[in-house]
């Protein structure tokens, strides 16, 4: 798929893609002979893992990081599988940890909008 159908199918911008590109977040599977991006159902997966990692924080060098890991488990011998285990849980630790993080401050944004909704109740 090109990378206007990439975007569409996750939601994203096409600027965002080009970004993950330019980064090594996100490399194309290929290129049309114009030079277009070429992308696989494969890559539209990496992104959507990309794009959950946003909202939980992460920087671009822990999404890289993160992704190496998830990468490397795929081929790893059998002897590596401990070190990329040990790797993952604790990005698994992390990532518990900042949506604990997450769901704190949008219970407090409830508070807020119900602060809000009362005051304008009392209202005419």
């Amino acid at each position: 798929m090109h990378i206007g159908e990439l975007a569409e199918r996750a939601g994203m911008s096409l600027r965002t893609i080009r970004h993950y590109d330019e980064v090594g977040l996100l490399v194309p599977s290929g290129r049309t002979a114009g030079g277009f991006r070429v992308y696989t159902a494969q890559d539209l997966d990496r992104l959507l893992v990309i794009r959950r990692m946003k909202p939980l924080g992460f920087t671009l060098d822990e999404m890289s990081e993160l992704l190496r890991v998830v990468d490397a488990l795929a081929g790893a011998a059998q002897e590596d599988q401990p070190a990329l285990a040990a790797r993952l849980d604790a990005s698994l630790e992390d990532a518990r940890a900042r949506h604990a993080k997450l769901v704190e401050r949008a219970g407090m944004a409830e508070e807020f909008i119900g602060t809000l909704s009362t005051l304008r109740a009392s209202l005419p």
